[in-house]
């Protein structure tokens, strides 16, 4: 009886359809930046494994930017050797009309993003949302970390890491540090794509 009922219980088991099973986990999208770095390298790519489950509207506003095209021919206008590097700002950093004087205080025609903040700790590879002073102000600019800043967990929203490309990151156009990493002569992203 007892090994009647376990075959039963097998066959059942091995007969459940697809839909009652787990579903299979999606992989997390990928954000692909082509770039173009002017003095040294030539081009290459970035790719950024992007965080849904930990900054979901951060990450979505990221793909609506990149499904508009916004991200491309955009400055990376703000290096600092040692720090981070930022980019985004999809206002005054395009390179067909990069305004010098306005650069870093752009923004998209969206509105600002609560923030998202998670306890990641921000180490070479994180890639955060920038903001103004005030927590809830993120928008289209992020940055690239390229060392530790601890000071900085907590403080603004993750939305992904670098999986591939990092050294193209290293070899970007730092600012000079007198006008806070601001770059006379910045590389730029040329195109971007999720994946």
């Amino acid at each position: 009886m007892f090994l009647r009922v376990l075959l039963a219980g097998l066959l059942l088991a091995a007969a459940s359809p697809l839909w009652a099973q787990e579903p299979a986990e999606e992989p997390a999208p990928r954000l692909t930046f082509v770039l173009e770095v002017e003095a040294k390298t030539g081009t290459g790519e970035i790719v950024i494994e992007l965080l849904p489950d930990v900054a979901p509207r951060h990450v979505a506003r990221i793909m609506t930017m990149n499904a508009r095209g916004a991200y491309d021919n955009v400055a990376f206008h703000r290096v600092i050797d040692g720090f981070m590097a930022q980019t985004g700002d999809v206002e005054f950093g395009r390179m067909d009309d990069f305004d010098w004087q306005q650069v870093g205080r752009g923004r998209s025609n969206l509105p600002d993003i609560p923030a998202e903040f998670s306890d990641i700790p921000f180490t070479p590879g994180v890639v955060a949302m920038a903001r103004g002073s005030e927590p809830d102000s993120a928008n289209s600019q992020f940055f690239i970390m390229t060392a530790d800043q601890p000071s900085l967990t907590g403080q603004y929203t993750v939305i992904g890491r670098v999986l591939e490309g990092m050294e193209m990151v290293l070899t970007l156009e730092t600012g000079l540090p007198q006008l806070n990493g601001m770059v006379s002569y910045p590389d730029r992203i040329t195109t971007t794509r999720i994946e």
